[in-house]
């Protein structure tokens, strides 16, 4: 494996990682939801953003880039799990069980669409 590879993951990265933190404060301080939504957003935004890459079939490079290090830093299943199961612990069974099924029914719909998306543009 070259440098390279190393260097666009790690590029990509800390770009979205940098986004994520941005948006999750950006929510937090804006606005108010009975489950973490900035947790949500970022991970159905990032699987829609990875399948629409996939659907381009875009290069190798920039798959590395924006695919394994901006969409790998950018959503965040070990948050998920973790508002999860805080949101279980504090009885908000409602919450808790919208939140499970829209981030993983809308993550999978979301990678789906994009992918589809980017067929019609590859």
């Amino acid at each position: 494996m070259s440098e390279i590879v190393f260097i666009l993951v790690g590029i990509g990265g800390f770009v979205g990682a940098i986004a994520r933190f941005a948006i999750s404060q950006l929510v937090k301080r804006n606005f108010r939801f009975t489950i973490p939504a900035a947790t949500v957003f970022v991970n159905v935004a990032g699987s829609f953003l990875l399948g629409l890459l996939n659907g381009l079939h875009v290069g190798e490079y920039i798959l590395l880039l924006a695919g394994t290090g901006f969409c790998g830093a950018f959503t965040t299943f070990s948050t998920f799990k973790l508002e999860a199961v805080q949101l279980h612990l504090r009885e908000q069974k409602r919450a808790f069980i919208f939140y499970t099924i829209f981030t993983y029914a809308g993550g999978i719909a979301l990678a789906f669409v994009g992918y589809q998306l980017g067929m019609l543009f590859h």
